[in-house]
């Protein structure tokens, strides 16, 4: 069987390393060194309760991530699968620090879809044993992966400010905070792997994924309609729906660059922000019109 394009020497070197300063810089936080104390626990449930839960789910979900790249990828490169052996460690242990606050709080576990694999994502798989077209796969999870952990860090950020602006210390300092430290490597992986791979595409691949990206992309966590309302009201909480576009743009800068790069003047491209705006209007038709959405 032909093997995926390889990165260039310098590239795949960079990723070699990067990956290994994660692991060596970044390990696995345990649950022993965190400090669950909250000063307020109603008020800190109120606020932020649901927001802990969004969170806790898409990090313990990384265990049914790997299953659709395995799915999806079914012939990766080494680099991409040193990486998934330091990220999904990481990522379990942050679902299950976030899951457990929420419990201390009095709240329900996370529900956390571990094995279900969509139609289209086994489609994909077996289109991807020819190997042009595992490129535009892979292609496809480095730009959903960006996304992903460019929103993570946004949201980590916004909701480490929040914590902090209550006075609840312990959780600022112990919980988010050395999970947010966390994030931005994450990211870099994905961006330095997006950019590499997409300097190696043809022309026709590049086509296709641009195609897919526009009638694939989704909000990190977001796989359906109530899920997507759960997401805007994340977003309301950590007050990102007051600049919208302006956080669409943060998440998909590099996407642009390299997509559509001849589309000048482009802030956002449309399929980006008219997500994030159907989870915002999910949401507020949901808090207005609640016994359509039980």
């Amino acid at each position: 069987m032909p093997v995926s394009t390889a990165y260039a020497p310098s590239a795949g070197l960079r990723l070699t390393e990067h990956v290994s300063r994660l692991a060596e810089e970044h390990p696995p936080i345990q649950l022993g060194s965190v400090d669950f104390t909250v000063k307020r626990p109603r008020e800190f449930e109120a606020r932020f309760g649901h927001v802990l839960d969004y969170m806790a789910r898409v990090e313990l979900e990384v265990d049914r991530n790997v299953l659709e790249l395995t799915t999806m990828l079914p012939d990766p490169p080494e680099v991409d699968q040193q990486f998934y052996a330091v990220w999904q460690p990481q990522e379990i242990q942050h679902g299950l620090i976030l899951d457990r606050l929420q419990i201390e709080l009095g709240r329900e576990p996370a529900d956390a879809d571990l094995d279900s694999i969509g139609l289209k994502l086994r489609i994909l798989g077996a289109l991807a044993h020819i190997s042009p077209f595992q490129d535009v796969c892979r292609m496809l999870y480095y730009l959903t992966g960006m996304a992903t952990e460019r929103s993570a860090v946004l949201a980590y950020n916004m909701l480490h400010s929040g914590t902090r602006d209550m006075g609840e210390t312990a959780i600022a300092q112990s919980v988010i905070g050395q999970i947010k430290r966390q994030e931005p490597g994450h990211f870099v992986f994905y961006q330095l792997s997006a950019r590499a791979l997409w300097a190696e595409l043809a022309a026709w691949q590049r086509w296709m994924v641009r195609f897919m990206r526009k009638a694939s992309f989704a909000p990190v966590g977001a796989n359906n309609p109530r899920q997507k309302a759960d997401f805007g009201d994340v977003m309301s909480t950590l007050g990102i729906t007051e600049e919208i576009d302006d956080f669409a743009g943060q998440i998909s800068r590099v996407e642009k660059e390299l997509l559509w790069a001849r589309h000048r003047g482009l802030k956002v491209p449309d399929y980006v922000a008219r997500a994030f705006h159907e989870a915002v209007d999910l949401a507020r038709d949901r808090a207005h019109l609640p016994h359509l959405h039980r």
